[in-house]
């Protein structure tokens, strides 16, 4: 099974590959050799001969076979041949230090949030894609993953993650609540009626330290909605500030007012499917791979008759949205023009002509509202999808660096930091890396 921490961009990934793309090679600074444009491009039919093109595209281990099927679809189609280069993990890492040495692709998997894209320096290194045809075909909330100063530089082939809620109907049922929270107050007071039937409220996988993370990145929705992480980037607040500071002393009032389960500290992801399905906890704050995770185990008539989901924010029910590295590609500038060109050519094909096939091979739910998902697909899974039109960027998808939030929050749930401490050292890292980066302000 997939690691969803592939969806979390770590400092350490973040510090190694700034210090290579900081060294001046042509490759860290890819405008320097060639097809440097960053006007509007042209495309081709999708299907359009290509015999004799060869193109080399870049992938994680963990995402190795994501664009098999569209791959042999568009060999077929076009007589291309495309070169799949698997790069060790961590891919964050090695991708760029790759890069560095001079060797570029023609297309690659990559996050497609601001703080990865930045180390592709996409308005010299990657073209740009805001024009592409299937844009004027999908979501708006599609649209908004991608972009940096205002251009597209991102196809996205999967729907992003969005974090939400997962629970168990029965226990609901059984703890007297018969409609989902409309807020944190009510999600706080739902709890409680779950754990005064004895059963725990959340199941937090402490354990395996990532999942931390989601509870003071949903409760700051609103706040992210108002601008808070431009601010951060910006330096006119931090993780001390009242927003932030403010999420992360709820979350640790959630702790000591025990509403996860007893073994929260060592308890792990794994385990957190089953458990939820089991109804040993009523809730998990998870992404989209927690479905995944579940279809794995149970069928999708189990998973649609025993759970439910929602987004849950601090005053409503805004969603937080998380793109991964298995969400979209991007098409560098080579200086070959031919080559280029083939490159978007591809990715047309994918998310036009191809994409019906490929969402119902990789049975997943569909990102383009003319293309129904793949037969199958949970109801959770398809909720969750739903709600990226009306979802707010994460720390993930919005802070121009992540810092390791995560592993302080974990600390925070062992009893080694106060949500102050855990503040100030975010921050400090937050700076750093955004320093290191050559972020304006830092």
């Amino acid at each position: 099974m997939k690691s969803p921490l592939r969806r979390v961009v770590t400092a350490a990934a973040v510090v190694a590959s700034t210090a290579l793309l900081a060294t001046g090679c042509s490759a860290a600074n890819p405008g320097t050799g060639g097809g440097g444009d960053t006007g509007s491009v042209s495309w081709s039919s999708p299907t359009k001969s290509l015999n004799g093109v060869t193109l080399t595209y870049w992938t994680s281990s963990e995402e190795a076979h994501l664009a098999d099927q569209p791959i042999a679809a568009f060999e077929k189609a076009t007589g291309a041949k495309i070169n799949t280069v698997i790069i060790p993990d961590v891919y964050e890492t090695n991708a760029p230090t790759k890069l560095a040495t001079g060797a570029k692709p023609d297309l690659a998997t990559w996050q497609p949030t601001g703080s990865e894209l930045a180390l592709l320096k996409p308005a010299t290194g990657l073209q740009d894609l805001s024009s592409a045809p299937w844009m004027s075909k999908t979501t708006d909330g599609i649209k908004k993953i991608g972009v940096v100063d205002g251009k597209n530089y991102a196809a996205v082939v999967n729907v992003p993650s969005v974090i939400g809620v997962y629970y168990n109907k029965a226990v609901f049922t059984r703890a007297g609540i018969t409609a989902t929270p409309t807020n944190w107050d009510e999600l706080i007071a739902d709890a409680k009626k779950i754990k005064a039937d004895g059963v725990a409220p959340f199941f937090g996988a402490a354990g395996t330290v990532w999942p931390t993370q989601w509870w003071p990145q949903v409760y700051v929705a609103e706040a992210a909605k108002n601008g808070l992480w431009d601010e951060v980037n910006t330096g006119k607040t931090t993780f001390s500030g009242p927003d932030l500071l403010g999420a992360i002393t709820e979350y640790k009032s959630m702790l000591d007012d025990g509403l996860f389960n007893a073994d929260n500290k060592t308890s792990t992801y794994e385990e957190s499917a089953p458990a939820l399905m089991k109804g040993q906890a009523g809730m998990v704050l998870q992404i989209n791979s927690f479905a995944q995770a579940l279809q794995s185990s149970y069928s999708t008539a189990q998973i649609n008759s025993t759970l439910g989901w929602f987004p849950i924010s601090k005053d409503g029910n805004i969603p937080t949205s998380v793109p991964g590295g298995d969400n979209a590609l991007v098409a560098f500038k080579t200086g070959d023009a031919k080559k280029e060109a083939a490159a978007r050519q591809f990715l047309e094909f994918w998310l036009e002509d191809g994409y019906a096939d490929y969402v119902k091979a990789a049975k997943v739910p569909s990102l383009e509202p003319s293309v129904p998902s793949a037969p199958g697909v949970p109801q959770v899974l398809t909720q969750a999808a739903g709600a990226l039109n009306d979802a707010v960027g994460s720390m993930q998808q919005s802070a121009v660096v992540n810092p390791d939030f995560y592993v302080y929050l974990g600390d925070m749930v062992n009893g080694t930091k106060t949500p102050k401490q855990v503040a100030q050292t975010t921050q400090s890292q937050f700076d750093q890396l955004a320093k290191s980066l050559g972020v304006t302000g830092f």
